[in-house]
């Protein structure tokens, strides 16, 4: 566990630098270089690590609701800059990850709600709970995909796993999360995705320096640019 920490050197600020970084380049790949594809399988890196980021989030939050109500309001500010970033024009055939992202925080909120983890008056009912909360999760995560949300129910089960798993050790933490989305997206490209795993691995868990509007922003924020320069 010692050389564990040792090399566990990236905070949660760090993580969400890299995740942007990787994003946009996949991003300027889609629009203006659909074929090179070393600008998608670079961009492969940020999808586990914003899920782990928005379960890290929903962990350490003080206000759930709040936090849900943030991610649905730039859900429907990013959705025009996506659309005209990577369609041209305004439609509904293909939603924005932060709508992804806004269900699979609403789905935790139903899921702690249900299952009830910190109640000390728990009893053997606990199981039934827990099949029911999965059941939930489920469900939202087929909600996801029928509204055709960017990763659909890939990005509910990745955010549900990285925080079911927020106990264990950090390893498995993170490769239960980028595991699921390796195995169940590698096509092509998508192989890429268990890179990610390495700076999951080296998160010490710490915040690191408060950019959190920025995050937020950066996502409508360079559709737009995107959108603009095509």
């Amino acid at each position: 566990m010692d050389i564990i920490k040792k090399y566990q050197i990236l905070d949660g600020t760090t993580l969400k630098i890299i995740a942007m970084i990787s994003m946009a380049i996949d991003h300027v790949g889609a629009v203006f270089f659909p074929y090179a594809m070393w600008f998608r399988m670079i961009g492969r890196l940020a999808m586990p690590i914003f899920s782990f980021c928005i379960a890290e989030g929903f962990t350490h939050t003080k206000d759930k609701k709040k936090y849900l109500c943030r991610l649905g309001v730039f859900a429907l500010i990013s959705e025009i800059p996506f659309d005209l970033a990577f369609e041209g024009k305004v439609g509904f055939s293909h939603q924005n990850i932060m709508l992804s992202f806004f269900l699979a925080v609403a789905a935790l909120i139903l899921y702690d709600w249900i299952v009830d983890e910190e109640n000390p008056e728990r009893n053997h009912s606990s199981v039934v709970k827990t099949v029911l909360g999965v059941c939930v999760v489920g469900a939202i995560s087929l909600l996801s995909f029928l509204l055709r949300a960017d990763y659909t129910f890939f990005a509910v089960i990745a955010v549900f796993l990285f925080y079911v798993f927020r106990k264990r050790h950090p390893l498995i933490r993170a490769g239960a999360g980028v595991a699921f989305l390796t195995i169940t997206r590698t096509i092509g490209y998508y192989g890429t995705t268990g890179f990610s795993f390495i700076p999951l691995a080296m998160y010490n868990g710490k915040k690191g320096k408060e950019l959190k509007w920025l995050c937020y922003l950066f996502y409508p924020g360079h559709l737009l640019l995107l959108a603009a320069i095509r």
